[in-house]
């Protein structure tokens, strides 16, 4: 209704202009030394602009973290009302080049996101992410909600948050947006331990309590222990798709900047995972504790990243029984990456808004780390990778990657990689 009003009212102006003017032309000896007909001109002038450009789009939106998500997510935050649309995208190619065993190279349009959010006042704000994976539904792919709540926003020190939320853990699992990492894939940590991208139903508080320091608070649906296996959690997770919750969890999170460039942070979940399942016999309750650290710091072209992660599960014995020996659910994972990248452009070309960040990272883990008595820790899944490559940005929204990574478990093989990636966000 609004947009219609404005149309008419434009048309109704753009008409009355060009009466105007068509009796000015007819009648130049009228118009002239008329001040009254001309301040109307130019008040009819001014009232049409102002109304195109209400109806116009920006040429330019300032892309910036709010909240901690990532700056495309955040977009809804910064409109002064209504409607905001973002998203990205990646694609990469894979070969594999040693320990390839029975593995093939492949090519994937892993994600395509659209980010839809509406702005209903100034405190009361919808925010939603619907991802399109591997190209196609037909072929292994699926259509996912990442994330749908609405939040409240009180005031800076305390907001609300109700819906399909992310788990605030680790450095990627809300700031996800594949332009804004070096790597073409997320860090294997992230993936895990950290089974990112994790999100559940729920409900909580976050805010700003002093300068710098942050906070997020949340009441979740558990996880579901029938899906933990000797890989770890990420099956485990319910993803808000007719999620059990006879079994809720409770996640914390704090991030501290005390000076520009620096961040450092941490968070802890904790909840039963039984769901009040028969497993083996038995009614479990498989009590899953996750804790996390990690740091960030930025100066002019370095970027220094850490992050460690340790996680132990309750009645394991019950959740392994009648698996493989090697097979068992862990009691205790953990693992932990260190990244190091500078962008050498500003270097070469001091004005330059492309960037060019040759990169490394180190990562260990480890889902076998402990294993109930009566069985064995698969030395496979004990792991050390490294991570070496390129993130070059012809544009701060676009993002083209090579990478190569080098596994070396503590048992058997696993191929290394040579990853091509494009990613983009809008």
């Amino acid at each position: 209704m609004k947009k219609r009003m404005l149309a008419v009212a434009i048309s109704l102006a753009l008409g009355a202009q060009a009466a105007v003017a068509a009796e000015a032309n007819q009648a130049p000896k009228v118009q002239q030394g008329n001040p009254d007909l001309e301040r109307k001109i130019d008040v009819l002038t001014e009232e049409v602009e102002k109304l195109k450009s209400s109806m116009t789009l920006p040429e330019k939106t300032e892309m910036k973290s709010v909240y901690g998500l990532g700056p495309a997510a955040s977009k809804v935050y910064g409109v002064s009302r209504g409607l905001s649309i973002g998203g990205y995208g990646e694609g990469y190619y894979q070969n594999l080049v040693s320990d390839k065993g029975t593995g093939a190279n492949k090519a994937d349009f892993l994600r395509l996101v659209t980010y839809i959010g509406y702005k209903f006042t100034d405190k009361l704000i919808f925010n939603s992410e619907i991802e399109f994976e591997h190209g196609s539904t037909g072929k292994g792919g699926e259509v996912s909600v990442e994330f749908a709540y609405l939040d409240y926003l009180f005031n800076p020190a305390f907001n609300v948050r109700a819906g399909m939320v992310l788990v605030p853990m680790g450095l990627i699992n809300e700031y996800h947006e594949p332009v804004f990492f070096n790597s073409v894939l997320r860090p294997q940590v992230e993936q895990t331990v950290i089974p990112t991208t994790w999100r559940e139903i729920g409900a909580g508080a976050f805010g700003e309590l002093a300068p710098g320091l942050t906070y997020k608070a949340y009441v979740l649906n558990g996880m579901n222990a029938s899906g933990f296996s000797a890989d770890g959690i990420r099956s485990g997770r319910q993803n808000g798709a007719q999620a059990r919750a006879e079994d809720l969890a409770f996640v914390a999170r704090l991030d501290y900047t005390p000076t520009l460039g620096l961040t450092v942070g941490g968070s802890v979940y904790t909840g039963n995972s039984g769901q009040n399942q028969v497993i083996a016999g038995q009614r479990p309750d498989a009590r899953l504790n996750l804790y996390e650290l990690h740091g960030v710091w930025q100066y002019r072209g370095l970027e220094l990243k850490a992050l460690g992660a340790v996680g132990n599960i309750g009645d394991a014995n019950v959740l392994s029984t009648g698996k493989a020996v090697n097979a068992a659910v862990p009691e205790r994972f953990y693992g932990w990456y260190t990244e190091a990248g500078y962008d050498v452009l500003p270097l070469l070309k001091k004005d330059s808004t492309q960037s060019l960040i040759p990169f490394v990272r180190y990562e260990r883990y480890n889902t076998q780390d402990e294993v109930p008595a009566g069985f064995t820790p698969n030395r496979a899944k004990d792991i050390e990778l490294w991570v070496a490559g390129v993130n070059y940005k012809p544009h701060p929204q676009v993002a083209i990657k090579a990478d190569y990574r080098n596994f070396e478990p503590q048992a058997g093989t696993k191929a290394d990689e040579v990853n091509l990636g494009v990613a983009f966000v809008f």
